[in-house]
């Protein structure tokens, strides 16, 4: 029997397809490049979760494998570029940072209409609701939060020369190219009046601090819901990095991933605990299940596990926040937007408009802290 949502090469494209694949295309595709994936039917289903990048579950015969594309329709510039991610994911595979493997980059739009790469399925769980974090204990919320954070300590003491990522991106600059981008990203996803969010970025460029941890890699939007975890590992699961009753299995989209400055990564990473994981809203759809409301540590006590693990000169992280608030207040303004054009896939993006404001509100707050 089929499954709901699920799309198969050869099959009527309208019955249960998923859009943004065309697998009659994908799987001729494939038949040349990687032709150990065409021996069977391919099918696909839309995996949920993501808000940004399109990732779906391919299924060839017995073999999974998940394929990463851009949204549909309107795509901010340079926000989406699969080669980087691509680039950056295979790096980083020698190293201790937890990655899927790689298999195949495609530039041809042609083939599905736009660029995807396709990697290996990890197995382990993305913890992205409270329904999934209420049914672990505290001493395993505790462990997958510190592992969270020993994981990004991990990545930035990657040095980017010895993996082939020197050219990644210009560390010279880089807060101040990050308000810059943000602010002409917001400009391009602009269809409502967003009260106090040019306030927000006329204060962050006017406080630019100097960035003196320049030149490590940065995830972009390292989260919860971006690892695949598994809680209490059963015998014979080998993890790469090992929290004790967690298992912190890879780490997922890099689609913004560079060269710069960890503190953003820290600022963002608050911004998500502690700003919208603290914001009370039913059903949070950005942040349910994160931060001390739902049972986990503190944003203070990751940050200082993350010292503990790290030689980054962490130093005050306010402006960081603010950043990170109004990075993710025009992430999640694109996302409406798109979703006002009928150009978002699944569910829970009629709702991430009511985001924006909060993430602005704080953003202030931060930004004139002292």
């Amino acid at each position: 029997m089929t499954d709901p949502g699920v799309a198969e090469a050869g099959t009527d494209p309208s019955a249960n397809a998923p859009r943004g694949l065309d697998l009659d295309r994908l799987a001729a595709y494939l038949a040349v490049h990687l032709p150990e994936l065409a021996a069977a039917p391919l099918r696909a289903r839309l995996i949920a979760g993501g808000r940004s990048n399109l990732t779906y579950l391919l299924r060839c015969g017995d073999r999974e494998v998940v394929l990463r594309r851009p949204p549909l329709g309107h795509v901010l510039a340079t926000a989406h570029d699969m080669a980087r991610e691509y680039r950056v994911v295979s790096a980083l595979a020698p190293t201790r940072v937890p990655v899927p493997a790689t298999l195949l980059s495609c530039a041809d739009t042609d083939v599905i209409g736009a660029p995807f790469y396709l990697m290996r399925k990890v197995d382990g769980e993305v913890f992205r609701s409270r329904s999934q974090t209420d049914l672990l204990t505290s001493g395993q919320r505790r462990g997958l939060a510190m592992t969270m954070m020993a994981v990004l300590a991990a990545l930035h003491a990657v040095d980017p020369a010895s993996v082939g990522l020197a050219d990644f991106g210009r560390p010279e600059g880089f807060l101040g190219r990050q308000v810059r981008r943000w602010a002409g990203q917001l400009d391009a996803s602009r269809s409502r009046p967003l009260p106090g969010v040019d306030e927000l970025r006329d204060a962050l460029a006017g406080t630019v601090p100097e960035g003196v941890n320049a030149g490590r890699i940065v995830h972009g939007d390292y989260r919860l819901d971006n690892i695949v975890a598994v809680v209490s590992p059963p015998p014979g699961v080998t993890p790469v990095v090992c929290g004790g009753v967690v298992a912190l299995r890879a780490v997922l989209d890099w689609e913004m991933a560079t060269l710069g400055d960890p503190l953003a990564d820290l600022g963002l990473l608050l911004t998500y605990w502690d700003v919208l994981g603290g914001h009370d809203a039913p059903d949070n759809p950005v942040a349910d299940g994160l931060g001390p409301r739902a049972g986990f540590p503190t944003g203070a006590e990751l940050i200082e596990r993350y010292a503990r693990e790290s030689d980054v000169d962490v130093g005050p992280l306010h402006w960081h926040v603010a950043l990170g608030c109004f990075k993710l207040a025009v992430i999640c303004e694109g996302i409406h937007y798109r979703h006002t054009l009928g150009q978002t896939l699944g569910e829970g993006f009629d709702r991430i408009g009511e985001m924006v404001a909060p993430l602005v509100a704080h953003g202030l707050r931060a930004v004139r802290e002292k």
